[in-house]
């Protein structure tokens, strides 16, 4: 375990490698899950420099009692940004209007500002079609040449318009730009959706507000937690030894993210991998590496793990914390069977979470015995996990006849609220909010 000295108004990071490092002969996948905690500052320096983007959906099917909670909820993130930090509010639609302020730039915040955006907000009128891709392209010329935290809040009610290959281009274009946050109101929008733009841009994981009067706590809380943060674009550096084959690279808690594909070479022999902005938190990766298999009694460093704060050039990179991933050889069976919990625990949830989408998706589809197979094994492995909140939620979906053998029959009618629900649940695999009206509630950080 290493850890920072303390940096003033950056986290103090620590890293712990888990695992099991004992391979029998011949064997080369090495495992390990790397926990990655950050204890910041207990009030943020006004010195940290951060912008906010908040991307309102305006568009026709928001009329009415939405777009007037999507108001409250937009005054309600101005209302919760500190002073000194920049912002801008962007309505959606087929285009991108400037709600505040008229041009496009971001302003500081001060109290005329923040006078002028709340008016600005008040009276929003819905109109027009759903083209996400428009947004974050407006979402990133804002954010261009900022310096600091960069984050964006993006709510919608439906569907995107837009040419799936379009949309795929501008998620490619802005991979990690800055991170954004998604939300969907009601039921007419797609997880999926939301789910790709969460993935690109390093998200807490996409939600649902079946109800739009929790909007505005909503709202409120997602800009805190944006405002907890006091240091952005960390990395993961991961060296490995020559020859060997980095299988995965994988955020699995608190919410999933493949990050594999998106390492980048900084330094020979080693690969950057995006984790966004930190205040004080806690996060676990899973990382697999393939070596070259090695006779008893032989020790290797499979990896080295490197939190980094990137500096303007490679040489000034600043590394507060790292660890080891070890690798060691051994004809004792009793040493090489044993998997570390942690390891199992995650390598569980992982497919607990494919068996759900794939499960879900069979069902919309009509595949009934797929569905009925694929839910019935989350059950199984919810049930094997003691994981009570996913047994509930699936319990709304199927009819649970035996949860150690993953023994279900698909319910007839479902409320596509806990269908949608189930469907986000199973990328959070730590839970730091309170439910309220069947989905995550207040967004307050609780303990990991």
């Amino acid at each position: 375990m290493s850890r920072t000295p303390d940096l003033g108004t950056e986290p103090e990071f620590r890293v712990e490698v888990l695992q099991n490092p004992c391979l029998p002969p011949g064997g080369g996948q090495v495992h390990a899950i790397v926990n990655v905690s950050s204890r910041g500052p207990e009030s943020v320096d006004p010195s940290v420099r951060a912008c906010e983007v908040i991307i309102v959906d305006t568009s026709g099917s928001m009329y009415g009692e939405k777009i007037e909670a999507a108001g409250r909820a937009a005054r309600a993130a101005v209302e919760a940004l500190r002073d000194g930090v920049r912002f801008a509010v962007i309505g959606g639609s087929h285009e991108a209007r400037m709600i505040y302020p008229r041009d496009e730039r971001t302003v500081e915040l001060d109290a005329s500002t923040r006078a002028e955006a709340l008016e600005a907000l008040r009276g929003l009128e819905a109109d027009g079609g759903t083209r996400m891709g428009v947004w974050l392209t407006r979402a990133a010329r804002l954010f261009e040449g900022v310096d600091g935290i960069k984050h964006a809040i993006l709510l919608t009610d439906g569907r995107n318009n837009e040419m799936f290959d379009s949309f795929e281009e501008v998620l490619r274009r802005f991979e990690g730009a800055f991170v954004c946050d998604c939300r969907g109101v009601g039921t007419d929008w797609d997880v999926e959706e939301l789910r790709r733009i969460d993935s690109a841009f390093l998200g807490s994981g996409p939600d649902i507000i079946a109800d739009p009067a929790d909007m505005a706590a909503d709202f409120r809380a997602m800009t805190r937690t944006s405002m907890s943060k006091t240091v952005a674009d960390v990395a993961l550096r991961l060296w490995t030894p020559k020859n060997s084959i980095v299988r995965y690279v994988k955020q699995v808690a608190p919410t999933v993210q493949d990050l594999t594909e998106r390492g980048v070479e900084r330094v020979p022999m080693a690969r950057d991998h995006p984790t966004g902005s930190w205040g004080t938190e806690n996060r676990d990766y899973h990382i697999c590496v393939e070596v070259e298999p090695g006779a008893p009694g032989r020790r290797l460093r499979a990896g080295w793990v490197r939190v980094v704060l990137p500096g303007p050039t490679p040489e000034q990179d600043r590394i507060p914390a790292s660890g080891n991933i070890l690798a060691e050889w051994t004809a004792d069976e009793d040493r090489t069977t044993g998997i570390h919990t942690r390891v199992a625990h995650y390598t569980g949830r992982v497919e607990m979470a494919r068996a759900i989408q794939d499960g879900l998706a069979a069902r919309r589809g009509g595949d009934e015995a797929t569905a009925t197979t694929r839910l019935g094994r989350a059950v199984e492995l919810a049930h094997g996990a003691g994981d009570e909140e996913t047994q509930r939620l699936l319990g709304r979906v199927v009819d649970v006849l035996d949860p150690s053998t993953g023994t279900v029959r698909l319910k007839p009618g479902v409320d596509k609220v806990d269908e949608m629900t189930l469907d986000i649940d199973s990328t959070r695999t730590v839970r730091t909010r309170p439910r309220m009206n069947g989905r995550v509630g207040d967004g307050t950080p609780g303990p990991v």
